[in-house]
């Protein structure tokens, strides 16, 4: 299943990669129905998630009733994504 999802890109002082988008509600909901086919444990939902013209594989990590997408350096650092930005991403679930 592919999800679109727009959001502010946000920091956290927790592990690495401490750069993440909030997946909204709606989007969350509907990937929580895959969840228990999908995921590999601790509630991690593997995706590939697109930015521009670079997909990478990473994991959604649970938070606050929604999820996160996590923003690696790489992936970043090849789109030019600041701290604060609104970006466009395509996850696609399971994959």
């Amino acid at each position: 299943m592919e999800v679109a999802v727009r959001g502010e890109v946000w920091w956290w002082r927790g592990p690495a990669p401490f750069h993440f988008v909030t997946v909204p509600a709606e989007a969350s909901e509907l990937i929580a129905e895959l969840a228990p086919g999908v995921s590999y444990g601790w509630g991690m939902i593997p995706v590939t998630v697109s930015l521009g013209g670079t997909t990478v594989p990473t994991a959604l990590w649970p938070k606050d009733g929604l999820y996160v997408v996590p923003l690696k350096k790489a992936l970043r650092d090849r789109e030019g994504v600041e701290l604060g930005d609104v970006v466009d991403l395509t996850l696609t679930v399971g994959a």
